[in-house]
């Protein structure tokens, strides 16, 4: 098998894949896109990377695949429109692709996490599963990958995505869980100029849930205001039949992705949004280990980064987000302490449970 295709289909020297080593039984695939300029480096690690820290403990004795890609890093000038732009997210969606499909089989389950950029990723990754299908393990090489891919962008409902669908892929895959941090679009950025520099590919990307995706939670920021992390949100369908929640969590776009650049005083408020989705994925069927909640205390009152740390204070146009558009938000109950009168009224209006109880 070429260097190449190892790459594309995760059986390459990358250190951050983890596989099952007993009999092959039933196995969970759990993919994780982390943000831009995200890492498992001290200090730049996100709630995606503490992710796979966790579930690398239980990787591979507990029948778990993990495979873990870092976002898109500064490597200097000549990378800037790389970073700004998003550049390369379609490659790293054909990457986990290519991952699950040569190691899923029939009874297996998949999870998805990703956080800021690769949010988007992971999202787009499920749109590929649930239009095109999942390529059955014998048929994933490297030109069937590309071609899956080819007809995601194009036309699924074509005569010919149909065909490669039933000849290549399995009837069923679905996906048990999508869990992400504050969405952004691999286009983000708002300028002029960058837009003209950028490629034109990432327009066709399907980041709704479709009907293969059993449960949607999504993590927002209520307190970002930097119209380049503008949020991607999910739009609720009648005839959607899984589950999705939305929840707006106190704090920036770094807090609630835990991308805290060193500020670890804002670690127990970037925390609240890791055990929601962790929680959620445990109830799923996840599994996690005995003790992981008590490895991250939470702390709604802790200090939050702010919009203007570092190179925040580059980003001058500023927006209030809109709240509760979408029937499957609602602000999590840590965060009503933090809300003005007039915006607690209104949060009591809509979800009248918040006043009456608890929720996670």
């Amino acid at each position: 098998m070429s260097d190449r295709l190892k790459k594309l289909v995760g059986f390459g020297p990358e250190p951050r894949n983890l596989h099952p080593s007993r009999t092959r039984g039933p196995i969970t695939h759990v993919v994780i896109l982390d943000g831009t300029m995200s890492t498992l480096e001290e200090g730049f690690e996100t709630n995606a990377g503490a992710t796979f820290r966790l579930l690398s403990e239980m990787a591979p004795s507990s029948a778990i695949s993990l495979k873990y890609e870092a976002g898109i890093q500064w490597q200097g000038w000549r990378r800037a429109i790389d970073v700004l732009a998003g550049v390369g997210i379609n490659r790293q969606i054909r990457r986990a692709y290519g991952y699950i499909a040569s190691r899923y089989r029939p009874g297996d389950r998949i999870f998805l996490f990703g956080y800021s950029r690769g949010a988007y990723a992971v999202r787009s990754l499920a749109g590929v599963i649930d239009q095109i299908g999942l390529l059955r393990a014998d048929c994933a090489t490297e030109r069937n990958v590309r071609q899956a891919y080819r007809h995601y962008r194009g036309d699924p409902k074509a005569i010919a995505a149909q065909s490669f669908r039933k000849a290549m892929c399995h009837e069923a895959a679905p996906v048990e869980m999508v869990g992400v941090w504050d969405t952004v679009r691999a286009l983000g950025f708002r300028a002029p100029i960058i837009w003209r520099l950028s490629p034109v590919e990432h327009v066709f990307h399907n980041h709704d849930l479709g009907e293969t995706t059993r449960h949607g939670y999504h993590a927002l920021a209520l307190n970002e205001t930097r119209r380049v992390f503008e949020p991607v949100l999910w739009t609720s369908h009648p005839d959607y039949t899984g589950k999705v929640e939305q929840v707006w969590f106190r704090g920036t776009h770094g807090d609630v992705g835990g991308h805290l650049t060193g500020c670890e005083a804002a670690r127990p408020l970037a925390n609240i949004s890791l055990v929601w989705i962790l929680d959620k994925a445990e109830k799923c069927g996840l599994p996690l280990p005995q003790d992981w909640r008590s490895r991250y205390p939470c702390d709604a009152d802790a200090p939050s980064i702010g919009t203007w740390r570092g190179l925040g204070k580059l980003f001058i146009q500023r927006q209030r987000r809109l709240v509760g558009a979408d029937p499957s938000e609602r602000i999590h109950h840590s965060a009503l302490g933090h809300l003005s009168s007039k915006e607690r009224i209104r949060a009591a209006l809509k979800w009248p449970s918040l006043s009456k109880r608890k929720r996670t």
